[in-house]
């Protein structure tokens, strides 16, 4: 495993963080049995960065359970970040910090993230309820080692909240389709210049750039190197940045851990070649060309209160363009439960809950209704009401 220096700390930090917003499990329901296997594979193997955070269902309980049971919480840095939603007064900074260090099953956390600042007044509100001398208070005492903030909002935003707090590190969603999105290199160089560790959220972009990139762009990567995947290509890119501190993958099977400890091993600072990276150029172009809604799949927006899967539709919808239209109804129908009980992007009672926690900022209402124009010709859905009743 290769490691970075945290500068602000002195920190040796794994290049590969793990990520545990998408640990294995079924019906909102964390397996800690699988989840235990690998995190512990990826602990052997030089992994010492885990991600978690108070609103990811099981996750917190998961990694301490993990970590406690094999003994092994000294060898490796805890992440985990403070719901702004949920913070209403000075004390439920510590309500909600209590219940974190129960759940993971230490005495301190070692990065503290502000999760999801999207704006300035995000701050700003923090610090009216007294978050810088909460912080202050916690990192005398050794509870917090190190202060930080993920972001989700627009550059110019970005840099002001850098410049408001002396912060430890910080977190950015980046990968090379949004290198103008967001914070995106901009941001990244700007906090770098300041010293401050940069960590990689949504590298393979909810592992669209994994599992769906459309079959032109697949091709252009085979031809170049036929032995790499996807995945390791858009990973590659990230490691080649010296600014690039560590980038987190949410690793849920143990051969995206395989892979990922494979490509952290060899991957390093300006090895890709000015080919390799004109060829990442035509690679975007061509995803951008198919990708109409920006959605990671994070599944902030979730639960809907009609039951829609908002992020399962707009991957349908994206898919419909990015592999032809019956492709994407036919994932339309699987995704949304067609052949059992369906929950239609038209359903949606435009209540506006999920645009609330979008970290992406997306006008879902608006989208779903898009989707509802492709995705729910006038014909579909007495198709697979038929279905239904020849499989009762």
């Amino acid at each position: 495993m290769q490691y970075r220096i945290d500068k602000k700390s002195g920190n040796q930090l794994s290049v590969l963080g793990f990520g545990c917003m998408r640990l294995p499990g079924t019906m909102g329901k964390t397996d800690l049995q699988k989840s235990e296997a690998i995190i512990m594979d990826a602990i052997n193997k030089g992994v010492n960065f885990f991600d978690t955070a108070f609103i990811y269902p099981g996750s917190e309980v998961a990694l301490g359970h993990v970590l406690e049971k094999n003994k092994v919480r000294e060898q490796v840095y805890i992440a985990t970040k403070l719901p702004l939603f949920k913070c209403q007064s000075y004390a439920d900074f510590d309500k909600i910090f209590s219940i974190q260090l129960e759940r993971l099953k230490t005495d301190y956390i070692d990065y503290y993230f502000m999760h999801n600042i999207s704006t300035y007044e995000d701050w700003k509100r923090l610090c009216g309820l007294g978050i810088e001398s909460w912080i202050a208070e916690k990192k005398a005492t050794g509870k917090i080692k190190q202060a930080g903030f993920s972001f989700h909002g627009a550059r110019d935003v970005f840099t002001a909240v850098i410049d408001a707090y002396d912060w430890d590190f910080c977190m950015i969603q980046y990968n090379y389709i949004n290198t103008h999105f967001q914070a995106g290199v901009e941001g990244l160089k700007y906090a770098y210049a300041k010293d401050i560790p940069v960590f990689i959220m949504e590298p393979l972009l909810g592992g669209r750039l994994a599992q769906d990139l459309p079959e032109k762009a697949v091709k252009l990567l085979k031809e170049q190197d036929p032995t790499a995947t996807p995945a390791a290509w858009a990973l590659r890119w990230l490691w080649n940045q010296a600014e690039v501190t560590l980038l987190l993958s949410g690793m849920s099977e143990p051969s995206q851990v395989t892979e990922n400890i494979m490509l952290a091993e060899t991957s390093h600072i300006g090895d890709m070649t000015t080919e390799e990276l004109a060829l990442m150029d035509q690679v975007t172009e061509i995803f951008l060309e198919s990708y109409k809604i920006p959605c990671t799949g994070c599944n902030y927006c979730l639960p809907c209160p009609v039951q829609i899967n908002i992020p399962d539709c707009f991957m349908a919808y994206n898919t419909s363009y990015s592999m032809g239209r019956l492709t994407g109804m036919k994932q339309y129908a699987t995704t949304i439960g067609g052949f059992q009980s369906a929950f239609w992007a038209s359903d949606c009672i435009q209540c506006g809950k999920c645009e609330k926690h979008c970290p992406q900022s997306i006008a879902i209402m608006e989208r779903l209704k898009d989707v509802r124009k492709r995705m729910e010709p006038f014909w579909f859905k007495a198709i697979l009401r038929t279905a239904r009743r020849m499989m009762k």
